[in-house]
């Protein structure tokens, strides 16, 4: 028996751990990014904010085909590092916005499958030098495959492309701006709530113009920074299409700057940055790399996953066991129990894969209202019962009210509510004013 429930929590585990990385790759590929692209006579400068959790981001210098830059901070769907931006040598820029796109039906048939995503976004810029080469490109694939974003390229004649499952929108204006939205799903722009969208288009209302002190501050009105944890744009690229140069800012600190000439950087071969270690300290950056999540943090990711376990099990136990015996003392209490089990194992899975939460003002509020929202009150429900159940805890346990595994697991579970809470105040989850 023991080796089978064994058994069952490593499987559990294996697909936890595969559904969690899955979901934290689907959350995380820059959930607040922001892109702008303007055109002045001869020149096209394409700007993009990186806003993620990831910690690690690199620039990177890959001379097979035409020669390109690419930025980045995570793996997605690859062993590689996949590309969040880039620019190659005949000045075709990308960037990324993670994005909630429509479900279609759909899809392209007798096209080429996307096998790896970083690969099939190198291989753009390693192979196209301006927009009608980046369209026929694409539509050889079935890209609808790759949900959830939108892909807008530009090239040094300022025409752009914008890249959706399932449409492809031509641009030609001198002023563009892009947010986390589908362009095809707009019918007035003006309905656009997203506020670093808002700040962009406002600021290029009037006046425009390619100067990289313009685009530093347009960059700078687009950035992200949560006053929670001070978190936000992790990396801002503004690209100087016809020049071939990369400018680089840090955890939206726009008083540093790194400047990359692609044509010198490509003569030195294939090789990579750290960009953390391009900058000086940033204050911000320190604390939100001391703050510890399930991202950063195995101990507590694999403690959130111990306690997904232990409240599926004490669901079925204390269902189980309430119903063989509904006349025992405190039986109603295992209904009590059972209950809060399948809340907190609802909660823990939440916990895994929705980084949000950790930087977000509490209660969590999704950019779309479901049982996470509701389920973003338990950290105070915890604290109301915990004492009462402390309670009931020691009561049966004095007066030997049930058998022995059942005050057993109820004494587990006490323990675990303790821990969770002092985890919940942690991470601010009862700090309910100053958030926003």
């Amino acid at each position: 028996m023991i080796t089978r429930i064994i058994g069952l929590m490593s499987n559990v585990k294996n697909k936890l751990t595969l559904l969690t990385a899955l979901l934290i790759l689907s959350f995380l590929s820059g959930y607040s990014c922001s892109t702008y692209k303007i055109t002045v006579g001869d020149k096209t400068i394409y700007g993009i904010n990186y806003d993620s959790w990831f910690s690690q981001p690199r620039i990177w210098f890959e001379t097979n085909g035409y020669g390109a830059a690419f930025t980045g901070a995570n793996y997605q769907g690859g062993n590689d590092l996949t590309p969040h931006s880039g620019m190659n040598e005949y000045g075709l820029s990308f960037g990324t916005l993670a994005t909630p796109t429509p479900d279609k039906e759909k899809s392209f048939e007798n096209r080429k499958i996307i096998q790896s995503r970083s690969k099939y976004l190198k291989d753009i810029l390693h192979s196209c030098k301006n927009i009608k080469e980046v369209k026929a490109f694409i539509e050889e694939y079935d890209h609808s495959k790759l949900s959830n974003d939108v892909f807008i390229y530009t090239d040094k004649s300022g025409k752009y492309l914008i890249v959706e499952p399932y449409e492809i929108i031509s641009g030609n204006e001198d002023k563009y701006v892009l947010a986390n939205f589908c362009p095809s799903t707009i019918n007035d722009l003006n309905s656009i709530k997203q506020q670093r969208y808002v700040n962009g288009a406002a600021f290029l209302k009037s006046k425009i113009d390619t100067s990289l002190a313009f685009c530093t501050a347009l960059s700078d009105t687009m950035h992200v920074c949560r006053k929670k944890i001070g978190d936000g744009t992790l990396l801002t690229s503004i690209l100087d299409l016809n020049k071939g140069i990369v400018h680089l800012y840090f955890y939206h600190d726009y008083k540093h700057m790194v400047l990359f000439n692609l044509k010198e950087e490509l003569s030195k071969g294939n090789h990579s940055y750290e960009i953390v270690s391009l900058f000086p300290a940033n204050i911000e950056y320190q604390k939100f790399i001391a703050f510890q999540t399930p991202l950063n943090n195995n101990k507590i990711d694999y403690f959130l996953r111990i306690c997904f376990t232990l409240f599926v099990f004490s669901f079925l136990f204390f269902v189980t066991s309430y119903f063989r015996n509904t006349k025992i003392a405190f039986a109603n209490y295992k209904l009590l129990l059972a209950a809060l089990s399948l809340c907190l194992a609802y909660y823990m899975f939440t916990l895994a894969t929705e980084m949000g939460i950790f930087y977000f003002p509490s209660p969590y509020k999704n950019y779309k209202f479901g049982l996470i929202d509701v389920a973003s009150f338990l950290p105070f429900i915890m604290v109301l019962l915990i004492f009462p159940l402390l309670i009931i805890n020691r009561k049966v346990f004095k007066l030997n009210l049930w058998n022995t595994f059942s005050k057993f697991l109820f004494t587990v579970n006490s323990i675990t509510y303790l821990i969770l809470i002092v985890l919940f105040s942690y991470w601010g989850f009862y700090n309910i004013f100053n958030q926003q």
